[in-house]
């Protein structure tokens, strides 16, 4: 394995992260992980249900390979003091929307350098914990970077922190967690976006109902479980009709404050 320059903030993150999983007494199972290169750069296509699965996928992608993880992040969270400290010193790359060309750019350059990036194809978590249809920037850093896709799907993760649910710290003890690393999509220049959108998503949606299959915690009547396996998550047309109404009233309050 190539021989990495050490990186103190990002290994005592790592190293905060693995002592409050092992708190909350975390069960964890994971699949395809032959499939996390073990040089080289990569897209990281990513399931998206709750607000710790960057952390958890760092996590296992470490505790097998001793890989570092570089997340795209919004410019909000790089503003917080404490936290855009730890991102800048984990170098995670910023992504300002209103000024996105840069933050691809770092990006592309960092896969050239043979970086793994991680990305949340679905622009945001889904409170119905259902696949969305995906956002093309995975695709398109990897087709310019010359490096492949690698979907990873995360389940359970939305049972520790997710939006719009307040979740007690006991509630998190126990907790079982499922990783799948699926096929690596290659992607050039030449091949078409939307289609190999169609089989990102596809490959997501069945390593998510895989482990949705396989988990062993019974999510029946449940708020974390999706509606159609028995749970009583918001449907996706409720998950996306309340998305809607957030951003109209974050609009509202933005051109009030202008």
């Amino acid at each position: 394995m190539t021989r990495r320059s050490p990186e103190p903030i990002y290994s005592a993150a790592i190293g905060a992260g693995r002592a409050l999983f092992a708190s909350w007494r975390l069960k964890r199972r994971a699949t395809g992980l032959e499939h996390i290169p073990r040089t080289g750069g990569a897209v990281f296509a990513m399931t998206h249900f709750g607000y710790l699965e960057f952390a958890l996928v760092e996590w296992q992608t470490w505790l097998h390979t001793r890989r570092r993880v570089r997340f795209m992040a919004t410019k909000r969270a790089f503003d917080k003091p404490i936290v855009g400290w730890l991102l800048r010193g984990m170098k995670h790359i910023e992504v300002d929307m209103s000024a996105g060309a840069s933050a691809y750019a770092e990006a592309v350059a960092a896969l050239r350098r043979g970086e793994i990036i991680g990305v949340f194809p679905e622009a945001g978590v889904s409170a119905s914990f259902t696949v969305r249809d995906l956002k093309s920037g995975a695709v398109r850093l990897a087709a310019e970077a010359g490096v492949p896709v690698i979907p990873v799907a995360v389940w359970g993760g939305q049972r520790l922190l997710t939006k719009n649910r307040k979740i007690r710290l006991r509630d998190r003890i126990g907790v079982e967690v499922d990783f799948a690393y699926g096929e690596p999509i290659r992607v050039t220049p030449e091949d078409s976006v939307p289609e190999k959108l169609a089989e990102l998503k596809a490959q997501l949606q069945s390593l998510t109902d895989t482990l949705q299959a396989g988990y062993r915690q019974d999510g029946t009547g449940q708020w974390w479980q999706p509606r159609h396996l028995g749970g009583t998550a918001p449907t996706p047309e409720e998950a996306a009709a309340a998305d809607a109404e957030r951003d109209r009233r974050r609009a509202e309050k933005a051109a009030s404050a202008d």
